[in-house]
C-alpha cells in the first residue's frame, strides 16, 4: 500500500473548515426546529414524528452517497468533494426558504430537505479523513471534526440567543430571530465548503485502482448492493458498536427534542401555550446552554486524541459516556438557569468523545476500498435508532413519562449508563493503518 504524506495541522483545518457549515445547520436543527414546531402549533407528543426527516434521509442517503463515493474519481473534482458541493447547495437552499414556512408540514418538508443536504456532505467528510490520513494521523482528522462540530453548533446557538435581543418582532409565522439565524446558515453551509473544496486536493487512485473502477459495471441498482455485500462483510467490532449507538443515539434524541420544554419548566414554569413569552425565554437560554456544551466539545476535542492513544479509545468512550449520562440525570432537576451550564458540561465532554472517537475503534478494520460504504453503515447505526426513537418515544413519552419532558431528559441519562456499559465490551483490534 503507498504511504499517505504526512499534512500539516492547518492542512488537516483547511480540509475539515467544511464541516463547521454542516455542523451549524445541525446546530440549528437541534435548537431551533422543535421550537418552530412549538410555534406552528405542534402538541408535544407529535414533535418525534416531526423529526422523523432526520434518520429517514440519513439511513437512505448516507450509505449510498458513501457507496457512490466510493466508486467516483475525477481528475478535476475528486473523489468526495463533489458530494460536499451539492450537500451544502442544497442545505443552503433549505435553510433560506425554512423561516418562510407558514405550516407545521411545510416545516416539516423542508426539514427533509435540509437532511438530504447534510447527510449528503457529512458521510463522505467522513471518508476523507481514512483517506488522506495515515493511522497516526487519523486521530487529529477525526477530532478536527469534533472541534468544528462544538464550533458550529456555538455559534447556531449563540445565534439563537442573541439574534432575538436584536430582531424583534415576527414576519409572518414566526419570530424575525428565526430569519437571522438560518439565513446566517445558509452563507455557512456554502461557504465553508467551498473553502475547503479550494484547499484540499485528494489523493488520486493508483492505475491499478483506476483501471478497476473503469471496469466495474455501473447501474441503479449498484450502491444498493455494494451496501448489502459490505453489511454481509462488516467486521465484527461494527457490530458491537452498533448496540452502543442504540442506547446512545435515542438518547441524544430525546435531550434534543424535549431540552427547551424541560429548561422552560423547570426555570419559568412555562409552557407554549400558557406562556409564550416565558417559553420564548426560556429555548433562548437553552440556545446558550447549548451552545455552552459545544464550547466544551471544541475545548477537549484535541485532548480526547492524547487520552485515545494512552487509555485506548474504548476507555475513553466509556468514560466520556458516563460523564454525559450524569449531566443529563441532573438537568431536568435544576431551578436555577444557571446551574445548568454546570449539568451540561458533561454533555459536551460526551459529545466530543461521540463525534471522533468511535470512529477510531472500527476504521483500522475497514478495508480502504470501503471507507466510503463504511462510514455510511456507520451512520445507519445512528439514524437507525433515531428512526425508532421517532416512532417509539411519543408513545412512551405519553404514556409512560406523562408527557413530563423533564422525564425524557431523565430517561435519556439512564439509556446513556447502559451505552456505556455496551462500549466497555467491545472488543477493538490492534491492528494501525497506513
Amino acid at each position: 500500500m503507498m504511504k499517505k504524506p504526512k499534512l500539516s495541522f492547518w492542512q488537516i483545518l483547511n480540509m475539515n473548515v467544511g464541516f463547521f457549515g454542516i455542523q451549524y445547520s445541525f446546530g440549528l436543527q437541534q435548537s431551533a426546529v422543535t421550537p418552530i414546531y412549538d410555534f406552528l402549533g405542534a402538541t408535544p407528543d407529535a414533535i418525534p414524528i416531526l423529526h422523523l426527516a432526520g434518520p429517514v434521509t440519513g439511513l437512505l442517503v448516507q450509505p449510498v452517497i458513501g457507496a457512490m463515493s466510493d466508486k467516483t474519481w475525477s481528475p478535476r473534482f475528486g473523489r468526495r468533494k463533489p458530494y460536499f458541493l451539492v450537500g451544502a447547495i442544497l442545505c443552503s437552499l433549505a435553510l433560506l426558504m425554512f423561516p418562510f414556512s407558514s405550516s407545521l408540514w411545510m416545516a416539516a418538508g423542508l426539514l427533509w430537505i435540509l437532511d438530504v443536504g447534510n447527510n449528503t456532505a457529512m458521510e463522505p467528510y467522513r471518508a476523507v479523513i481514512a483517506d488522506k490520513l495515515d493511522g497516526e494521523q487519523q486521530p487529529l482528522g477525526f477530532q478536527m471534526q469534533s472541534f468544528f462540530t462544538g464550533l458550529g453548533q456555538v455559534l447556531a446557538n449563540l445565534s439563537i440567543f442573541i439574534f432575538p435581543l436584536i430582531f424583534i418582532g415576527t414576519t409572518g409565522s414566526l419570530p424575525r430571530w428565526i430569519y437571522a439565524s438560518f439565513f446566517l446558515g445558509a452563507a455557512f453551509s456554502i461557504g465553508t465548503v467551498l473553502w475547503s473544496n479550494s484547499k484540499t486536493k485528494e489523493i488520486p487512485p493508483t492505475p491499478e485502482e483506476l483501471a478497476k473502477l473503469k471496469s466495474e459495471k455501473r447501474s441503479v441498482l449498484g450502491p444498493l448492493i455494494e451496501i448489502f455485500s459490505a453489511i454481509k462483510d462488516m467486521p465484527r467490532v461494527m457490530w458491537q458498536l452498533a448496540l452502543v449507538y442504540l442506547f446512545q443515539w435515542y438518547a441524544l434524541f430525546c435531550y434534543w427534542q424535549n431540552s427547551s420544554k424541560s429548561v422552560a419548566l423547570s426555570v419559568w414554569n412555562a409552557t407554549p401555550l400558557s406562556n409564550p413569552e416565558a417559553y420564548s425565554e426560556a429555548v433562548g437560554w437553552t440556545g446558550l446552554v447549548n451552545g455552552w456544551y459545544n464550547v466544551v466539545t471544541f475545548l477537549v476535542a484535541f485532548a480526547l486524541v492524547g487520552f485515545a492513544k494512552k487509555y485506548s479509545p474504548k476507555k475513553v468512550h466509556a468514560f466520556c459516556l458516563i460523564i454525559a449520562a450524569i449531566g443529563f440525570l441532573a438537568f431536568p432537576h435544576i431551578e436555577n438557569k444557571n446551574l445548568l451550564f454546570f449539568a451540561i458540561s458533561g454533555f459536551g465532554i460526551g459529545w466530543a468523545s461521540m463525534m471522533g472517537i468511535p470512529y477510531l475503534m472500527v476504521v483500522s478494520d475497514i478495508p480502504k476500498e470501503r471507507y466510503g460504504v463504511y462510514m455510511g453503515i456507520i451512520n445507519m447505526m445512528i439514524v437507525i435508532p433515531m428512526i425508532i426513537q421517532t416512532l417509539s418515544f411519543g408513545f412512551i413519552l405519553k404514556h409512560f413519562l406523562n408527557n413530563d419532558p423533564r422525564n425524557a431528559i431523565t430517561f435519556a441519562g439512564v439509556l446513556l449508563i447502559i451505552a456505556t456499559i455496551c462500549t466497555l465490551l467491545i472488543k477493538t483490534s490492534k491492528k494501525t493503518t497506513s
